[in-house]
């Protein structure tokens, strides 16, 4: 970080800056995690395949959240899965705890951490401010994502199969629109902030 780079407030860091630090970051962060288990269970029907909502929460709470508070929600959010309790899609279903993360998803839940600690970062720089921006940060967000995940699906599956069409084709199109929906409501809520406090 250079030395004299001015950080911008967040989104929390706006809508709750009284109190104690410490009970402000264990709210949020529970919170955070709760946002994405929600996240990753809810199905929109989509072409050409269910859309969850998690990528949208993963990158949206990255960049409300600042990238330490970010990454601290994802990094108990991993543990709660890795603990053995059913955040994650498709869960219990498809598995459970580290059995799970070591599997064909493992790679896009680490990907999870690295995209939303990357969108706090960005919007600690005021990226989340308007839409081209924050689409730009939302896109390497999911780039953040996608990487880890195919690499790690393709080390697991081989790389003589479908990897692309398996993890990354079908939910191009959900992804593209869950971007869109973003870089609408970040720079929104801060133009309604900035409404509410002239």
């Amino acid at each position: 970080m250079l030395k004299n780079e001015t950080l911008k407030p967040t989104l929390t860091d706006v809508l709750w800056s009284d109190g104690p630090k410490a009970l402000r970051t264990v709210v949020l962060v529970i919170f955070g995690t709760a946002v994405l288990w929600a996240s990753a269970k809810i199905q929109v029907p989509f072409y050409p395949v269910p859309m969850t909502l998690q990528t949208l929460a993963v990158l949206a709470l990255g960049m409300a959240y600042g990238w330490r508070l970010a990454a601290a929600t994802l990094l108990l959010y991993l543990a709660q899965g890795a603990a053995g309790l059913p955040v994650f899609a498709g869960t219990p279903e498809k598995g459970l705890g580290i059995a799970y993360m070591v599997g064909p998803t493992g790679g896009y839940l680490f990907g999870f951490l690295l995209a939303a600690t990357l969108c706090g970062w960005l919007a600690e720089r005021g990226w989340d401010r308007n839409v081209l921006t924050t689409a730009l940060a939302m896109l390497l967000g999911n780039v953040a994502i996608y990487l880890p995940g195919l690499l790690w699906l393709g080390t697991l599956v081989g790389w003589d199969k479908p990897v692309f069409d398996w993890g990354l084709t079908p939910f191009l199109l959900g992804d593209a629109t869950k971007l869109a929906l973003a870089a609408v409501l970040l720079p929104g809520l801060w133009k309604l902030l900035g409404r509410m406090k002239s």
